[in-house]
């Protein structure tokens, strides 16, 4: 298997500590940037214990992360694969992919299943059920099931006999205690809008995308529970002035969270700063809808039973429609800025404490006392130089490895 995007690797079991500090970095805490000229994150059993500006605490092992800037750990929403793995041919590597997420700063995930036959779901269900002994990396948060309940004029890379009506019968075992963490479906199906609530009471987030939906049927699905949409723009009926559609309606109103490709393709970066000038990061989600071939050089590769071919950018099918992208999530923050203007404080919000909102999870997305020590450690631009999930540092770049010190 290649080397991860970004130059570095995992570390192994010896490097794991019951108390990691990370020291002498700028915080982004989820209010002002805490220590200017240093602060120290001192990670204790996976959790955070304190952030604080003073001495340099003392612990098993110590990252140095003076002239860096500390944020939460990462989240992506929409991920289908990556480094070769594809979830849909292969639901049970979604382990193998978290493994290799840190190097992307992304630490935790919704493993993607896209439209196909229904025991891809049931497959994918019963891996995430079973972690593997000593596992580490990204932690899946549950599955994000793109389809079956998609418009057929909008279903993108989806294949058309994988496609299905919303009935009771196909989602009788979703939910989030079964793993069923996200499902995007088209509000304007018959029977989306029940499904909308059932859904929503089951405690799974759900998103409009592949749709035709207008702005009538997007207010009646949020009516309904629909807190966000999927990838914006992309796969749905284009918004004009008279008729602002699904698009249109989670630019003006404030109700509604919304993903976003920013990889150059997907979106033109002037609609992505518009867009922003909308949404702000707190109804931003940076998510890649990566595939395969994300990681891998360009050439042709899978999604599915679909042939696909990634430029090392795009990946769209032999005809040319977009299917995913090659994107990882710490470059999606640095487009972001680019496109934007946004800070590394604002885009980094949009890549890990949004998502953690619209999931409802409380123990990830902030740097606070008490979550999850999930933590990408950046350079100013947002370079990525580390990766710490659960406390332990699991992604470190190679030209930096003398920033971790352990205490004997």
């Amino acid at each position: 298997m290649p080397p991860p995007t970004t130059s570095g690797s995992p570390l192994d079991g010896s490097n794991r500590a019951h108390q990691l500090v990370v020291t002498g970095g700028r915080v982004l805490s989820g209010g002002p940037v805490l220590g200017e000229a240093g602060a120290d994150v001192v990670c204790l059993d996976g959790r955070i214990a304190t952030v604080s500006v003073g001495p340099v605490a003392r612990g098993d092992a110590v990252l140095d992360a003076s002239g860096l800037v500390v944020a939460p750990g990462l989240i992506d929403l929409q991920i289908n694969g990556g480094y070769g793995i594809d979830l849909v041919a292969d639901p049970a590597s979604l382990w193998k992919l978290g493994a290799r997420l840190p190097a992307t700063g992304v630490t935790a995930f919704l493993p993607t299943i896209v439209s196909s036959p229904l025991d891809r779901v049931d497959a994918a269900m019963e891996a995430l059920a079973v972690r593997p002994e000593g596992y580490r990396g990204a932690e899946p948060l549950g599955l994000h099931l793109e389809g079956p309940f998609l418009a057929s004029a909008r279903r993108g890379a989806h294949r058309v006999e994988h496609l299905q009506p919303v009935t009771a019968e196909t989602m009788a075992r979703w939910s989030r205690s079964t793993g069923v963490a996200l499902v995007t479906l088209a509000p304007e199906l018959p029977g989306a809008l029940a499904a909308v609530a059932e859904l929503r009471d089951r405690g799974v987030v759900v998103a409009g995308g592949h749709t035709e939906a207008d702005a009538t049927v997007a207010a009646a699905a949020t009516e309904a529970g629909m807190t966000l949409v999927t990838h914006l723009f992309n796969a749905m009926t284009p918004m004009g002035h008279r008729n602002p559609n699904l698009a249109g309606y989670v630019l003006g109103s404030d109700r509604l969270a919304a993903g976003l490709i920013v990889d150059g393709v997907h979106v033109d970066p002037l609609v992505v700063a518009a867009a922003w000038r909308a949404l702000g990061p707190d109804r931003t989600v940076l998510v890649t809808d990566a595939v395969a071939a994300m990681g891998l050089a360009p050439g042709n590769h899978t999604l599915g039973r679909t042939t696909v071919h990634s430029d090392g950018t795009a990946v769209r099918t032999l005809d040319g429609t977009l299917a995913g992208s090659a994107l990882t999530l710490d470059q999606a923050v640095q487009n972001l800025r680019a496109a934007t203007g946004a800070t590394l404080a604002e885009a980094v919000t949009a890549a890990a404490t949004t998502p953690a909102v619209v999931l409802g999870d409380r123990m990830r997305g902030l740097i606070r006392p008490g979550r999850r020590a999930d933590l990408a450690v950046m350079d100013g631009e947002g370079g990525l130089v580390a990766t710490i999930c659960g406390g332990d540092v699991e992604y470190l770049a190679d030209d930096q490895a003398h920033r971790l010190r352990r205490r004997h």
